[in-house]
């Protein structure tokens, strides 16, 4: 995650060098740590650098903004609605009408944690792999029971800390759809 560090440590040299128009042989530097005999470095023009940010994740760095306008930024949300996820989960033995209660309970979900403003936001919706199983993985009311229980629940009653009611809640009626 690239928000994970101090950023302009960690790419030092790099933050010009990345830039589209200096990624030639014309712009190489000397790297801070480089060898007296090393080469200069620059970064080739075929070279894509992906980073991954975890918005919800308030411990972390912001992204200074040096660094951001060097980047595009692309939003990912939970793909619930996918046909690549229903089709997963149908290939790994997960009966239709469960996978209609992961899907219907948590778009629900996501919805409610979008619309609480205050405390969270679209960033912190829920995603699909938290019911991506293993492969040979029993994947019936009791898995499911589980993930809620053991992974969906502890995420909510974080998010709703001064609200365990509603955290409760939302377990609730994550398990209602069964």
């Amino acid at each position: 995650e690239i928000n994970r560090g101090n950023l302009s440590k960690i790419f030092g040299e790099l933050m010009l060098l990345i830039e589209h128009d200096k990624r030639s042989s014309e712009w190489s530097a000397r790297l801070a740590y480089a060898s007296p005999d090393d080469e200069p470095f620059h970064v080739p023009d075929n070279v894509w650098l992906l980073g991954m940010m975890n918005t919800a994740d308030r411990s972390l760095s912001v992204v200074d903004y040096a660094l951001r306008r060097r980047f595009a930024f692309v939003t990912l949300k939970p793909g619930f609605t996918s046909q690549a996820f229903g089709a997963h989960l149908a290939d790994a033995g997960v009966a239709p009408d469960l996978i209609s209660a992961i899907v219907q309970g948590m778009q629900e979900l996501n919805v409610a944690i979008c619309d609480d403003r205050v405390n969270l936001g679209p960033g912190f919706q829920i995603g699909h792999s938290f019911f991506t199983p293993a492969a040979g993985q029993a994947v019936g009311r009791a898995w499911f029971e589980r993930v809620v229980e053991t992974e969906i629940r502890p995420l909510l009653e974080e998010y709703w800390f001064d609200a365990p009611d509603r955290a409760d809640e939302w377990r609730l009626r994550l398990l209602s759809h069964l």
